[in-house]
């Protein structure tokens, strides 16, 4: 068998693997990155590269709903998923191509293969034995399947973009992110969409953002069920019919569904890569525990990125691993990433930002008393000629006195382009002054951030 020793392995070629291995190999280390699929990870091949470009066919769909409004009249309209999927793929497989030529130019050698340990610092990849002074766990997550009859004839997000065809009907499972951006997407593309969720929409976000987006999506013709789970899963005739139990009422059957999409959570890539040879330390869901600095309980082990269960978001991966390196080898020992004040963006329909604690953070970490809220709701000018209405919901969370911003909200058209500035502001601590001082760009919806009363 081959052997080969390096100064850095980076086990998974996602975007925090790719930023590290790159960013060590720049400061001087002799790195290398396992990989057995496409280069990219989930970020590039099954998640948020190709859903925005999916998300902005559904967009087209959207327009083509208002142009009669703006004085345009486009009669027989037609959509091709092939067509779009084709150009899609192609763009992905460009990506590819690019992440390799980078690896290339950086000097950071690719070892194509399943990376398996066979000790703390060593691990074996087909025919070769591979041994590392330091060595990041890179390998991200997948989506999970629920363990219930009938389950495998459910698709996840990544058999989503395996589609060729446009389901009629489709049942999405899940009240996160992924499921309401897959529900907006399919929804405006033409399918009849049902999203089942066994508790809330988007539980863990601004309570405005959650029941703003739930009427949206039920405005819009996504029949939403709340308090309902899924029990059983039945096929005929490529039909399949859910029999699901809503609360504490009797069991109800959804029939005639083209498509079942589950979209119940992630599970960390971790079960088959020989961690119990290392003595590194996994959760009930695989995610591996890791330190602020990215440590395992193994000297130079590190995880990052989706396999620790940590903001599940590529440029968070990106940064903290990019962050890792330069900590490793940039002779930086106190570098780490800061966890607070990430700016996200969900790509529904609306989109939502946000950035910064929900209300009822702020109010269990401050007091109520110790808050000023500033709220407004509006109709974006866009929508002044069209018949289809989506409104917009903005929401500034201060502290008081001085009124420093601790989260901003913000659901309509245009949040996920607006929301990166404002990231900016809160992360220096911008106070609402600050944000009144700021001229507003007329007409906007941005504008309503600085001029809120």
């Amino acid at each position: 068998a081959k052997r080969a020793a390096f100064d850095l392995l980076v086990i998974g070629g996602g975007s925090g693997g790719l930023a590290c291995a790159r960013k060590a190999a720049s400061l001087g280390a002799k790195a290398a990155l396992v990989e057995c699929n496409r280069l990219g990870g989930t970020c590039v091949n099954l998640g948020r590269i190709p859903k925005k470009i999916m998300y902005y066919a559904a967009k087209h769909a959207e327009c083509v709903e208002d142009q009669g409004g703006y004085g345009f009249s486009c009669s027989d309209v037609k959509f091709d998923l092939v067509t779009l999927k084709n150009s899609r793929d192609a763009y992905i497989r460009k990506l590819n191509d690019i992440y390799l030529r980078n690896l290339e130019k950086d000097g950071v050698e690719l070892i194509e293969g399943h990376a398996t340990f066979t000790g703390p610092h060593k691990v074996h990849v087909n025919d070769k034995h591979v041994t590392a002074e330091h060595i990041v766990i890179a390998t991200g997550a997948s989506p999970i399947v629920p363990n219930l009859p009938g389950a495998k004839y459910g698709i996840t997000s990544d058999g989503f973009f395996a589609l060729e065809h446009l389901p009629k009907k489709v049942a999405i499972v899940g009240g996160g992110y992924i499921a309401v951006e897959l529900a907006g997407i399919l929804n405006a593309l033409g399918s009849d969409v049902s999203l089942v969720v066994r508790h809330t929409l988007m539980k863990p976000f601004d309570e405005m953002l959650s029941k703003s987006l739930a009427e949206e999506m039920t405005h819009a013709g996504i029949k939403i069920h709340t308090s309902c789970q899924v029990k059983e899963v039945n096929k005929n005739e490529g039909v399949l019919s859910l029999h699901v139990q809503r609360g504490g009422c009797p069991d109800d059957v959804m029939e005639g569904m083209d498509v079942l999409l589950w979209a119940v959570g992630r599970r960390a890539n971790t079960g088959d890569i020989g961690l119990d040879k290392t003595g590194v330390k996994v959760d009930g869901h695989g995610f591996i525990k890791v330190d602020e600095y990215d440590n395992t309980e193994v000297h130079n082990v590190y995880a990052l990125g989706d396999v620790t269960g940590r903001k599940l978001l590529t440029p968070v991966a990106i940064a903290a691993g990019r962050k890792l390196a330069t900590r490793v080898f940039g002779n930086q020992p106190s570098a780490k990433l800061d966890y607070s004040n990430i700016p996200t963006v969900v790509f529904s329909h609306p989109p939502i930002g946000t950035v910064g604690m929900t209300q009822e953070e702020a109010e269990h970490k401050y007091g109520y008393n110790n808050l000023k809220i500033y709220r407004s709701d509006f109709t974006p000018l866009y929508h002044a000629v069209t018949s289809r209405k989506v409104k917009c919901h903005m929401k500034l969370i201060t502290l008081l006195p001085q009124e420093q911003v601790v989260g901003l909200h913000v659901i309509g058209d245009g949040a996920d382009e607006m929301l990166q500035g404002f990231g900016v502001a809160i992360k220096m601590g911008a106070t609402k002054a600050d944000f009144d001082n700021c001229v507003a760009i007329h007409p906007t919806s941005a504008e309503e951030f600085v001029t809120m009363k």
